[in-house]
């Protein structure tokens, strides 16, 4: 790993891209409702929410997994495909911790597909981003 091959800028458009897979991932026409279903959440609960704390950390987080695979690809011979594909292995390593942890709360295969599915897929975007950028 080399520290002067980490494109910041690709970083934070690379996080930038989870954020906005979210928001289409969990829209209603989506998986929204069926996320919502799952979690056995109202409209109501889900407005309760604090948005700030939610959306701002939700930021904090994807910018943190964007850093972290940017150091795993910190190296001269990172390509698109090298960064694809280190994101998909990425999102596999998360996809299990989703299950595991999922499964202990007795959540249902749909919930764990649904996040497990976003996490592969947003990790794919950011390791292409990634490996697009140099």
């Amino acid at each position: 790993m080399n520290p002067e091959l980490i494109n910041w800028p690709a970083v934070v458009v690379a996080a930038l891209s989870a954020f906005m897979l979210g928001g289409v991932w969990y829209a209603r026409g989506v998986f929204g409702n069926a996320w919502m279903a799952a979690n056995n959440l109202t409209d109501e609960e889900i407005a309760k929410g604090n948005k700030g704390k939610i959306f701002g950390l939700t930021g904090v987080f994807s910018l943190l997994m964007s850093a972290n695979l940017a150091i795993f690809l910190a190296t001269p011979a990172t390509t698109v495909a090298w960064g694809a594909q280190a994101g998909f292995l990425a999102g596999i390593w998360t996809f299990s911790a989703i299950a595991i942890h999922s499964l202990f709360e007795l959540k249902s295969w749909k919930l764990i597909f649904i996040n497990g599915g976003y996490s592969v897929v947003s990790l794919i975007i950011m390791g292409t981003i990634l490996g697009a950028w140099r």
